[in-house]
């Protein structure tokens, strides 16, 4: 057991929040039972359209009933593998039912669950796995034209704490790779009663850890985002209120289930308000319009670029059946105030503004709040602000400020950027060992969140987001330290000096653009570069779209380098 996961808050904030009503001591696997018993019959989860170019399978959809029997036979499974309450089980699936069944089997026995991206190779997966102390590894052996399997069973040697690396999926998805396929199946008597007996004779604590979810910082070395079950369930209220969903809503989930968009964005609220839930994997425009006509779904996330390109392609948006949306949440990148404005006036659709972190941040512009559809592209609720009142549950559980991060002084008024910090019962408890990295707490508790803001509006009630104060790159959603790239290209031969930057991109957010010096009499192309990151075995997301080479980097007095000047700035829409 890694006692690394146990016990996440301080037991005065536990009390704190629980008094406040703020924080339940029910577990995650706890409102799933809850749900098997008060749903049963309707339909609870429906796999990707295009599971079998995925992962060799045809799709299937579940009742409640029929997930929560999937679900016990996994945990039996799971505990006859020898997993037990604060193990740590690591995941590599697309999207899919089975994807969301480990989540639940683990928490049902008290594991915790830490997901990679698919895109994640050997060199992540390493990484994050002896970080972790991973029991157990539970992948597929399809996803596309790659066998993540296979690549995980060829290094997974390098990870001691690994007892069995396991796939999961139909019959014909076992290649024998893997120490142990397993294949959904119901529970029978024998499965009910293992897991029962498990959790009477170790009940799980909300103040366990449920997730451990990576995220990339500017040290270069990804760190574990630990979250008990109390503030997961503490973190969900905004992506329940703000959409206003309810049980009889169809989710369709286009975000990788790995981190704060998939599990926040949609897991959770399917499973506190019991609704349906569709997946979809990888993003296919095609694939995402066809599922919502097909399950006629009611609320779903959609990158601001994609929103931005429908809204002026008539020919397309009149190919495709939109009429059972309802709203629409985004975010990820800033929101151009035409585009919102523009789905409300001409189509009567609401496009919700979300922003939000693994660590806690979690901000929202509704059309309750924000009627004019320009404020909620560029402004956030600034909570707090004095003699301001907004709709939604965290407006009065969260504490923000903005501190100049040049003198540490609080930002009170509008026209000069801060760094937001804030808590309450979203925030989560810290890294995984937390002890060897730089807090991401003030003196005073806050969570410093590396984002830059500005106060806003005629009464200062509003938030304007102005930039990061951290060095990442963030593509497609998925967060890319320029560091741990910038270590990785600087062993190339010809490389004298490397600044990895974000390039501006209408439907990524982000590429990885890399600024290089040469050693003298060296040539290097972008193909050769990616041809040597790649026998590093990196993920693919991080993998350098545009070479530079310049004479020199430019730095400052004291050698740092000065990226504003290598970073390509795209225009505004207005």
């Amino acid at each position: 057991m890694n006692r690394a996961v146990r016990g996440l808050h301080p037991r005065s904030r536990v009390d704190d929040y629980v008094s406040r009503g703020w924080w339940t001591t029910a577990t995650l696997d706890e409102i799933f039972r809850d749900q098997v018993g008060a749903r049963g019959d309707a339909q609870a989860i429906v796999d990707p359209a295009n599971r079998r170019d995925l992962v060799g399978s045809d799709p299937r959809r579940l009742t409640w009933a029929e997930l929560g029997s999937e679900v016990t036979a996994l945990s039996a499974r799971l505990l006859e593998l020898g997993v037990r309450r604060g193990d740590v089980i690591g995941v590599q699936l697309p999207n899919s039912i089975e994807l969301v069944e480990t989540y639940l089997a683990g928490w049902g026995i008290g594991a915790v669950i830490s997901p990679l991206a698919m895109q994640y190779r050997a060199y992540e997966f390493i990484s994050m796995a002896n970080q972790a102390e991973f029991s157990i590894m539970l992948s597929t052996n399809h996803f596309g034209d790659r066998g993540p399997a296979a690549e995980l069973a060829a290094v997974a040697t390098q990870v001691p704490s690994l007892r069995a690396l396991i796939t999961i999926g139909a019959p014909e998805e076992d290649t024998g790779v893997a120490d142990v396929h397993l294949s959904p199946a119901a529970a029978d008597d024998a499965d009910e009663a293992a897991v029962a007996d498990h959790r009477a004779n170790d009940p799980n604590d909300a103040n366990d850890a449920a997730t451990i979810c990576w995220t990339s910082g500017t040290e270069g070395v990804p760190k574990g985002v630990m979250r008990a079950h109390l503030d997961w369930i503490g973190f969900s209220p905004p992506t329940i209120d703000g959409p206003a969903v309810v049980t009889s809503d169809v989710l369709l989930n286009p975000f990788p289930m790995i981190n704060m968009a998939g599990i926040n964005g949609m897991l959770l609220p399917w499973l506190i308000c019991g609704t349906t839930l569709v997946q979809h994997h990888p993003f296919d425009p095609p694939s995402f319009f066809a599922q919502i006509a097909r399950e006629r779904v009611t609320y779903t996330l959609v990158p601001p670029a994609l929103l931005w390109r429908l809204l002026n392609d008539e020919d397309l948006l009149a190919t495709i059946d939109l009429s059972s949306l309802t709203r629409i949440g985004s975010g990820s990148a800033p929101l151009q105030p035409a585009m919102v404005r523009g789905w409300q006036e001409r189509h009567g659709l609401s496009v919700i503004n979300f922003f939000g972190s693994n660590e806690g941040v979690s901000l929202l512009s509704s059309p309750e709040d924000f009627p004019d559809p320009d404020d909620r592209a560029r402004f956030f609720p600034r909570y707090g602000a004095p003699g301001v009142s907004w709709t939604g549950r965290m407006a009065n559980r969260i504490t923000m400020k903005l501190i100049d991060i040049d003198t540490g002084a609080e930002i009170t008024g509008p026209g000069k950027p801060g760094e937001l910090r804030m808590a309450g019962p979203g925030v989560f408890p810290g890294y995984l060992h937390g002890d060897t990295l730089a807090s991401p707490f003030d003196d005073e508790g806050l969570l410093k969140t590396g984002d830059m803001f500005e106060i806003a509006g005629d009464r200062g009630e509003f938030l304007r987001y102005v930039d990061r104060c951290k060095d990442l790159v963030i593509r497609g959603g998925m967060n890319i330290a320029p560091a741990e790239l910038e270590a990785l290209i600087a062993e190339h031969p010809a490389v004298a000096d490397v600044a990895v930057i974000g390039d501006h991109d209408d439907a990524l957010g982000e590429k990885v653009a890399a600024v290089v010096t040469l050693n003298p009499g060296t040539g290097l192309s972008l193909d050769e570069l990616v041809a040597f990151l790649r026998g590093k075995h990196i993920a693919s997301f991080k993998l350098p779209e545009r070479l530079e080479i310049r004479d020199t980097l430019p730095r400052n007095a004291v050698g740092k380098l000065v990226k504003r000047e290598l970073r390509r700035r795209p225009a505004v829409a207005g």
